[in-house]
């Protein structure tokens, strides 16, 4: 992914869920199919995009991912929310509706 591409995804009115990962991380591989059921209950509000540290270290340096996976959440141009580890489906559900109450 193009640097301009991702931009336009953070700066889009669609929130963007990132999840920085490594295909090595036993945990990393525990956010699939969480994210994929995240989508489902989000009804395709939320666009969820990974990208994998090791590909991608620029990346992980200009968002200082110090562990994966780490999850960041953008709207409109802004980080709204981030953590590390694994995070429920229904939980992410909760925090994206409370950082972007216009998507309930």
């Amino acid at each position: 992914m193009s640097k301009q591409s991702f931009q336009d995804l953070v700066n889009s009115d669609t929130p963007l869920l990132v999840d920085f990962s490594a295909e090595w991380c036993g945990p990393c591989k525990m956010m699939a199919p969480i994210l994929s059921e995240l989508n489902q209950l989000m009804e395709g509000k939320v666009r969820i995009i990974k990208i994998d540290v090791d590909l991608n270290p620029e990346a992980s340096q200009a968002f200082r991912i110090t562990g994966v996976p780490t999850l960041i959440l953008f709207h409109a141009g802004k980080q709204l929310w981030r953590q590390s580890g694994v995070v429920p489906a229904h939980q992410l559900k909760q925090i994206i509706q409370q950082q972007i109450p216009q998507l309930v």
